[in-house]
């Protein structure tokens, strides 16, 4: 795991400059497991974990949104039985930012 798990993701306006496509495939290598689909027209960092139940589904669902509290940075979160999809990416921008990929590393250590 890189060290963007320890970066703090940086306040983001809607002026921000989004990810090349250089910058993702970058970032990539560093979130293991973690791809990029797109949705409507925009990339959206996802990935599925799996586990036991349900119960232990909804409890990594609440770690990952006192996770995205604490850094003001929301993912999209489904929550089934044994499973939990969490999909970031910039909401303001419409698309990529390293924050979504600091996000993203910090999801994966928890």
């Amino acid at each position: 795991m890189s060290a963007l798990h320890q970066q703090t993701c940086e306040a983001c306006s809607a002026e921000a400059p989004k990810l090349s496509q250089a910058e993702i495939d970058q970032h990539l290598a560093d979130v293991p497991n973690w791809t990029v689909k797109t949705v409507e027209g925009i990339p959206v960092l996802t990935r599925v974990f799996e586990f036991k139940n349900f119960a232990e589904a909804l409890r990594f669902t609440n770690q990952v949104g006192e996770l995205a509290e604490a850094a003001q940075h929301h993912p999209k979160l489904i929550t089934e039985y044994g499973k939990v999809t969490v999909d970031w990416w910039t909401h303001k921008i419409k698309g990529l930012h390293k924050n979504d990929f600091i996000m993203a590393a910090k999801t994966s250590q928890l």
